[in-house]
């Protein structure tokens, strides 16, 4: 069963973020804390989503999500920040029901774009991805500031956010 999370889940999806991070070979790059998590999801003005999965009740999966835009469609779409599904559970099509949800989400919304990012290392995931009709995007290549590179732009840049 698929479900879109409650502020109660936060907990759950916190132990799951970080069992994901271990996956990912990233223990402790997973800094976020609970507090953060349900501001982020149930705030005032949520910047994020989330959608868990279940079996026979319990918590065994998750989707984080938030809205993107394409210039070149004009159009919003989804981002899939995290998807994780617990290894006793997978098998199971929780993780396939985690994106059809999102994908039906898309489609009723109008969204054009459905995306995400895998490792490149990760060829169990990969390969779903595939089965399910998902393109790898090679030619192109994902940038990221953090830490004193980000500041030390930030004190350079001219550029007013609007």
């Amino acid at each position: 069963m698929i479900r879109t999370a409650t502020v109660d889940d936060v907990p759950v999806i916190h132990t799951m973020i970080r069992e994901l991070a271990a996956y990912e070979r990233e223990p402790d790059a997973a800094k976020a804390t609970e507090a953060q998590l349900r501001e982020a999801l149930f705030g005032e003005h949520p910047a994020v989503f989330a959608l868990l999965a279940e079996d026979a009740g319990s918590p065994v999966g998750f989707a984080l999500w938030f809205r993107n835009f394409s210039t070149w469609t004009g159009t919003h779409g989804v981002y899939l920040e995290d998807l994780y599904v617990r290894p006793e559970a997978r098998g199971g099509g929780h993780g396939k029901a985690l994106l059809a949800a999102l994908a039906e989400i898309c489609v009723e919304r109008g969204y054009a774009r459905f995306e995400w990012s895998v490792l490149d290392w990760n060829e169990p995931s990969i390969g779903f991805y595939r089965s399910i009709g998902a393109e790898p995007m090679d030619e192109w290549t994902v940038f990221r500031l953090t830490g004193d590179a980000l500041r030390n732009l930030a004190g350079v840049s001219n550029v007013n956010a609007a």
